[in-house]
């Protein structure tokens, strides 16, 4: 199993409205990088939820239910999406500041690529971000 994260601002897609959702394709990618991120993931890896712009703090943990396949959003065959279905909340955000202050995870894209909107984790990293949210 991998672990990843996405970004969404919560203006755009929110936690909530996964939540309301509780499947969506994760389309609008349009960085290389986070495309290729995108085409790695495989059914069932765990994917946490940050929000970004205004609270800046994952908030919940989704997984792969189908993996990548062309963009419906748009005609580029370049881009691809994943479905990912959502598994829990955290009882806790893990807030960017607690990220950054944290040895483990202050080595992550979220810090170090701060443009990047898919990216992988470690377990090691999954794992400290749920002792954090307190799971």
């Amino acid at each position: 199993m991998n672990y990843w994260l996405v970004k969404s601002d919560p203006d755009t897609y929110s936690w909530n409205k996964m939540l309301q959702d509780k499947r969506t394709f994760w389309d609008g990618v349009r960085n290389y990088q986070a495309r290729n991120y995108l085409k790695e993931m495989k059914k069932d890896d765990l994917v946490l939820f940050y929000h970004s712009q205004s609270d800046k703090s994952i908030v919940g943990i989704t997984k792969v239910a189908r993996e990548h396949y062309p963009d419906p959003t748009t005609e580029d065959e370049r881009w691809v999406v994943v479905d990912l279905e959502v598994v829990d909340s955290l009882p806790n955000p893990v807030s960017l500041e607690r990220i950054k202050n944290n040895p483990i995870l202050a080595i992550i894209p979220l810090v170090k690529q701060q443009r990047l909107s898919v990216m992988p984790l470690t377990k090691e990293q999954y794992n400290e971000v749920m002792k954090l949210a307190k799971m």
